[in-house]
């Protein structure tokens, strides 16, 4: 942390050019401490740093990380084609800060997603070297079987897959919904390990990454909230 002019502070929270932030500054849309701040090259130290943008009320981070509980019909794109993008879900400013999912979720894929501006977080968190696993519920079209649960335990063979990919743990959790979790994260990989189990996936929510999981985060769908340090800590392998 460092200090930095108030208008470079509000351009790096996502508020705009620096051009407007300094607007903003001069028709006295900010305060600090309670005392409306006019100048736009007023130095403030960056760390802990709290201010008011149009009544409401922000806290200054270098870097935002984001849990989102995802609902369907979101794409996870900067550039969606076919339907709304999860940065509509987010504050308009996490756009202007390059806010980017850490991978993805399919269209009508549900549950944990997390995001963030900080390139090396999200390079970590999709590195499959890291073994991070990702848990799931999915809902089956036929019934879970033992044979079923076995047979993704055990490693199916995909389409352009050079070997057979394996489930971490699989159970049944009731007659047409298992939770499989998967360290790999490759393209539809939990859809395409049932489809060639000989079932069919009809629903698929994410429901942890790591030791994080959606339901200590008490988000309901569309909701999110930044991640401390503490949360960011239980984004690693069991």
């Amino acid at each position: 942390m460092s200090k930095l002019t108030l208008d470079l502070i509000l351009k790096s929270q996502g508020f705009g050019t620096r051009k407007w932030c300094r607007q903003l500054v001069g028709e006295g849309e900010v305060s600090i401490a309670g005392e409306t701040v006019a100048d736009p090259r007023a130095t403030f130290e960056t760390a802990g740093l709290e201010f008011t943008l149009f009544g409401e009320e922000w806290t200054y981070r270098e870097h935002v990380y984001i849990a989102l509980n995802k609902p369907a019909d979101f794409e996870c794109s900067r550039k969606p084609s076919h339907h709304p993008g999860v940065l509509t879900l987010l504050p308009e400013q996490f756009a202007w800060r390059d806010v980017q999912p850490v991978g993805r979720l399919d269209h009508d894929t549900t549950g944990l997603l997390l995001m963030s501006d900080d390139g090396a977080f999200i390079h970590a968190r999709s590195s499959p070297k890291r073994h991070i696993p990702k848990v799931y519920a999915a809902t089956t079209h036929d019934p879970v079987t033992p044979e079923l649960v076995e047979l993704l335990l055990a490693g199916v063979k995909l389409h352009d897959e050079p070997a057979p990919l394996a489930a971490v743990t699989c159970r049944k959790l009731d007659a047409h919904r298992l939770e499989i979790v998967l360290e790999q994260g490759k393209y539809h990989q939990v859809k395409r390990m049932l489809a060639a189990a000989g079932n069919h996936c009809t629903a698929l929510r994410r429901t942890a990454i790591g030791q994080l999981t959606l339901d200590a985060l008490g988000l309901k769908e569309g909701e999110w909230c930044y991640l401390d340090e503490a949360q960011r800590a239980l984004l690693v392998g069991l």
